[in-house]
């Protein structure tokens, strides 16, 4: 089993930047994909960033390629989201997500993550 503890989501005004943490423990050695999901009120859970085992490969959503990077610590089996020049629009609980290896076509489909965090509200005023 895995589990994934995310921090980092506070409130912060349009223009601003954040960084999200999350922390995966237990079967750690099994994880291929870390990825970041957000579910805004009333939406559905949508992808945004993934990242692969060894950091050399990463995919973003259209609406934050530019704003947004997701990097991993390898040792410390820990994944961040640096999200910069936030927008209101951006405001969700952010999810953070791990799989075991699956192709990378896939990578923003909820269904394909194995292992999720109980999520960290990140509101953005404008």
């Amino acid at each position: 089993q895995v589990q994934l503890v995310e921090s980092g989501g506070r409130w912060v005004q349009a223009g601003g930047s954040l960084r999200l943490s999350c922390e995966a423990s237990g079967r750690t050695d099994s994880l291929y994909w870390m990825a970041w999901f957000r579910q805004a009120t009333g939406k559905e859970r949508e992808f945004v960033a993934s990242i692969n085992n060894s950091g050399s490969n990463t995919y973003y959503a259209d609406s934050v390629k530019g704003r947004f990077t997701i990097t991993r610590d390898i040792p410390n089996d820990t994944v961040y989201l640096q999200m910069d020049t936030l927008k209101a629009a951006d405001t969700a609980v952010y999810y953070c997500a791990a799989s075991a290896p699956f192709s990378r076509m896939f990578v923003q489909q909820v269904s394909r993550y194995q292992y999720w965090g109980q999520g960290t509200q990140v509101t953005v005023a404008s």
